[in-house]
């Protein structure tokens, strides 16, 4: 009879799983914040890089990328966020939906048009920025680059001349090199301010300290 009556008190109050990881919030950009000392990229949304500019509709130049981290800093900085783990992403960093007094983050700063809908990865926030954009809020007022356009360019634009030989750092700090047509190439991404770099041999990348790729 105990055990029944045991059973019947579990039924009637669920137990309410907490959040994966939870702390304090230090905005690092706009999308990607320390939470309690945990690198957290937010879930589904994509906002403009720190060096990014845009042109408003006067035409005047703007830095879009440093004003919409500098507004989700007067939002977020110092609150307590509750964040759900989804994955890792491949500079380590933890992907996660997180919470700031109940409210879910992505959708308050796809609703502010402080970031976009990353469609790629999901789209949950579609709507909100459906709905920003009729507005004209935050960075739908003006011309804007979309995130992922701007790396692709700046990715363009760095790469040099006959050295093809992408110099990769992985999440765990190796030091890989991956030559052309071989499988993991063409995503791998090299990103010059963490690090990695362009090599026009194999034999001048094993002399800088990167190993070959196994595949």
């Amino acid at each position: 009879m105990l055990r029944i009556c045991f059973a019947f008190v579990l039924a009637a109050f669920p137990v309410v799983a907490s959040a994966d990881l939870s702390g304090p919030v230090r905005v690092i950009d706009a999308d990607t914040w320390d939470v309690g000392g945990t690198r957290v990229r937010l879930h589904g949304i994509d906002a403009p890089e720190l060096d990014q500019t845009c042109t408003r509709s006067s035409g005047q130049g703007w830095d879009c990328g440093a004003w919409a981290t500098q507004q989700v800093r007067g939002l977020y900085d110092g609150h307590t966020a509750q964040c759900a783990r989804i994955t890792q992403d491949r500079y380590g960093r933890t992907v996660a939906r997180c919470k700031v007094q109940g409210r879910d983050v992505g959708q308050a700063l796809v609703s502010q048009g402080l970031a976009f809908a990353f469609r790629k990865y999901s789209t949950d926030y579609v709507g909100a920025e459906n709905r920003a954009k009729s507005a004209a809020a935050g960075l739908h007022a003006a011309r804007v680059a979309l995130p992922w356009d701007h790396r692709a360019a700046k990715r363009t634009a760095d790469l040099p001349a006959n050295c093809q030989i992408k110099g990769n750092i992985s999440a765990k700090g190796e030091r890989i090199f991956h030559r052309p047509g071989q499988p993991h190439y063409s995503r791998t991404r090299i990103s010059t301010a963490k690090g990695e770099r362009w090599f026009c041999t194999a034999d001048e990348a094993r002399r800088a300290g990167w190993r070959a790729a196994k595949n």
